[in-house]
């Protein structure tokens, strides 16, 4: 069984290593070179900045997986919706480590303020994501067509949401 926890500065070299390998092989997300480990550790800094969550998964005393959320737009008035990430370790993937991960990320979110949380999945050829958020709740949202080009081909983005907490059955002020 894995650990959840908030990630830590020393995480970052496993974060890092993980997501690079998604953008090298995978179409979950549409960058195309593994950003440098500097970049991944401000990227972290900037979403604990905003209070939002950062969670890895431990197995084994190793980070397998990693998730977060960051505000789905950078205005202020989208504050309260976010975009969720969730990439594992392809050893462990298929064993339930994304979607405790997503669980928990959902949960701290709402503790963080989140009303409503973003899936944009790269690729609606990626149904292991696309049912990883349906079984925990998330509806779709829509598909944007051939919006991104990755591996020498067009690929989808699948929109899905999951309403948090009391979501806009009332002014965020009024939210606790």
């Amino acid at each position: 069984m894995s650990l959840i926890r908030p990630s830590q500065a020393q995480d970052v070299l496993s974060i890092a290593a993980i997501y690079a390998h998604h953008v090298r092989v995978g179409t979950g997300t549409f960058e195309l070179e593994p950003p440098s480990l500097n970049e991944m550790d401000e990227r972290r800094a900037d979403v604990l900045a905003k209070g939002l969550p950062y969670l890895v998964a431990i197995e084994g005393g190793k980070v397998v997986g990693f998730a977060y959320c960051n505000w789905f737009k950078p205005r202020p008035a989208y504050r309260f919706s976010a975009e969720d990430s969730i990439y594992v370790s392809p050893s462990v993937q298929g064993r339930g480590i994304g979607r405790a991960l997503l669980i928990e990320l959902a949960t701290q979110a709402e503790r963080a303020g989140i009303r409503k949380l973003i899936a944009v999945i790269g690729d609606s050829a990626n149904a292991s994501s696309i049912s990883l958020h349906r079984s925990i709740g998330f509806s779709p949202a829509g598909i944007l067509k051939s919006c991104g080009w990755k591996f020498d081909q067009w690929r989808d983005v699948v929109l899905m949401d999951l309403a948090l907490g009391l979501n806009d059955t009332c002014p965020p002020q009024e939210w606790s």
